[in-house]
């Protein structure tokens, strides 16, 4: 069950609709795969981000 909505960053059409942090400043909803970048870039240091070859 998808969104047909749209993600701010990319304008690819959300499978799965997620919110963005207060702190990255974005109005709106964002997809998986730009949802895991900001992750990346929020969190930068030592973890494994699982997935990462899909970006």
């Amino acid at each position: 069950m998808g969104s047909k909505d749209k993600c701010v960053i990319c304008s690819e059409k959300i499978q799965l609709r997620y919110m963005p942090m207060e702190e990255w400043g974005i109005e709106g909803s964002i997809c998986g795969k730009c949802y895991s970048k900001k992750l990346g870039a929020h969190y930068p240091g030592e973890h494994v981000r699982v997935n990462k070859h899909l970006d």
